[in-house]
């Protein structure tokens, strides 16, 4: 039973001696309120240190509130960063023997998730994507958890994400008992944001190139061309200077474009995400970008990529006009370094000292455990 439980059952048993001033002053005392990123106000156990990360890769963002011991406060984290990011886990167990020992479990909002699991961890928080809570509310899940005592909070690194970082880690910052750490991180992705931000804001519309930003470009072979809408990467396109070509058809994270469609718009630059899907997607024709890509490896998958019916009539790829951007900086707090980088592809003349590879250097040694490798970004060549 969590903290947060035994509080309650306390507080419960004071009232029933009639020690109701008492009663009040032991849960105040053992816990705060917060506002989460799905507008609830939500208690929370003071000094909790069995948290649960209902997606694997919101570990992005808790890392780097405690680079030292990342894991020392997690009861257990979600399946999802060791099947869909590979190269990034295997480097943390890597340094991190110790993570072995935390239990992986389903998505939260899979149905591979257990109530009870988590209960049998003794969990004093549950951490959620903000994306998930329309599936985790009608599966009962936060009335379940409630009423064993352990709160569920909604962070958002996902849906929109260049709003929604900063509120989220300095949330995570107070779950965590991280403030100091989760207000540097957020004080340098201001200013890394800044720097962009404060040369685009200023674009005429007719400045602003045309982008199709395609998702995981090549997971599925046999698909093509699902687009960002005006969230997630679609955002980042914005923000960098460019005119997302599917926020006209599509709200929110996107949908499937009609490659017809692109072709008669004919964008002035192809963007496609990629990682390491080879475990989870084994056959698919993706850039893999990540901590072991090679950018030999990298130029070859991009360029196939290219390759697909209709492609080679796009005018962005006749001028290399292409590019891959690691697909993870779509739920990670570090996508301001994807912002950079198509920032300074887009605009290269607005921004001549910018450089996305010494941020993404920096990023690593002021926040991450992690030396720098690989290839994260790519522009054909």
């Amino acid at each position: 039973m969590s903290r947060l439980g035994l509080t309650r059952r306390a507080a419960a048993a004071l009232l029933m001696l009639g020690g109701l001033g008492l009663a009040a002053d032991a849960v105040a005392a053992e816990t705060f309120t917060v506002t989460d990123l799905a507008g609830r106000e939500v208690e929370i156990p003071k000094g909790a240190h069995k948290i649960i990360l209902g997606e694997g890769r919101m570990f992005y963002a808790t890392v780097v509130l405690d680079r030292e011991k990342p894991f020392e406060q997690l009861a257990a984290i979600g399946d999802d960063l060791g099947k869909f990011d590979p190269d990034t886990w295997n480097r943390y167990l890597e340094r991190f023997p110790e993570a072995r020992d935390v239990p992986l479990i389903g998505a939260a909002a899979s149905s591979d998730f257990s109530v009870e699991k988590a209960l049998d961890l003794d969990v004093d928080v549950l951490v959620v994507t903000l994306g998930f809570y329309d599936k985790i509310r009608e599966s009962g899940i936060i009335d379940k958890l409630d009423k064993a005592g352990v709160p569920t909070v909604f962070v958002d690194f996902r849906e929109r994400p260049t709003q929604n970082t900063v509120p989220s880690m300095l949330l995570l910052g107070r779950i965590f008992g991280k403030e100091a750490q989760a207000q540097a991180f957020v004080d340098y992705y201001m200013r890394q944001m800044r720097k962009v931000y404060n040369v685009t804001t200023k674009l005429k519309q007719d400045e602003r190139p045309l982008v199709f930003a395609e998702q995981a470009a090549g997971l599925d072979p046999s698909k093509c061309c699902r687009s960002f809408g005006n969230f997630n990467f679609g955002e980042f396109v914005s923000e960098a200077g460019g005119l997302n070509w599917g926020s006209k058809f599509f709200s929110g994270n996107g949908g499937e474009g009609n490659p017809e469609k692109i072709i008669v718009d004919d964008p002035d630059y192809l963007m496609v995400t990629g990682a390491n899907w080879a475990q989870s997607n084994p056959g698919n024709k993706a850039v893999w970008l990540g901590y072991e890509m090679t950018e030999e490896k990298a130029q070859e998958q991009l360029r196939g990529l290219t390759q697909r019916p209709g492609f080679p009539e796009l005018s962005a790829v006749k001028n290399n006009r292409v590019m891959a951007v690691y697909h993870q900086f779509y739920q990670s707090p570090y996508h301001f370094v994807a912002v950079q980088a198509l920032a300074k592809w887009l605009h290269p003349e607005a921004f001549p000292d910018l450089d996305p590879k010494a941020t993404f250097v920096e990023l690593h040694e002021k926040f991450l455990p992690l030396t720098v490798s690989g290839v994260f970004w790519t522009q054909l060549h």
